[in-house]
């Protein structure tokens, strides 16, 4: 099937390769289907792109990339819901926001997505009594000399 993308115009893609978020994204709620395309020359970086509203992709990377620290526990209710039955089967990735300037751009690591790469299920999930922020920088800040 062919679906119009924000970043890469139109492209065919596979019906099967569809992940399938059955609660939609916080926000976005009535988009249940969306692709992970890469970015062309760059292996960190993907953009989750809705198969059905063209405008609507998110740059999304793999958490750990970032930060070794990153650990969570997810609810029984998403576990049954994505039907997740081995660890194996688990990809987290992150929402980004990306800035012009590379160094500011932040990833939300209170709310993951996760998906089941045996079945496509996907979800994100918000994590409750965490640490974690919806803008967590992605590269080291350097230290702030006090000045505006």
């Amino acid at each position: 099937m062919k679906i119009n993308t924000k970043y890469h115009g139109e492209i065919e893609v596979k019906k099967e390769d569809i992940l399938k978020f059955e609660q939609g994204i916080p926000g976005f709620a009535e988009e249940k289907g969306f692709m992970l395309l890469p970015l062309p020359e760059n292996d960190w970086f993907h953009i989750l792109q809705s198969v059905s509203t063209p405008q609507l992709g998110f740059v999304v990377t793999d958490p750990f990339l970032f930060t070794n620290e990153y650990d969570f526990e997810l609810e029984a209710e998403s576990v049954d819901l994505l039907g997740l039955t081995s660890e194996k089967d688990v990809k987290v990735l992150t929402i980004l926001t990306m800035k012009e300037a590379l160094n500011d751009s932040t990833a939300n690591l209170q709310a993951p997505i996760i998906i089941n790469l045996a079945s496509n299920k996907a979800k994100q999930v918000i994590l409750n009594n965490t640490n974690y922020k919806t803008k967590h920088f992605i590269f080291a800040q350097p230290e702030q000399s006090g000045k505006e």
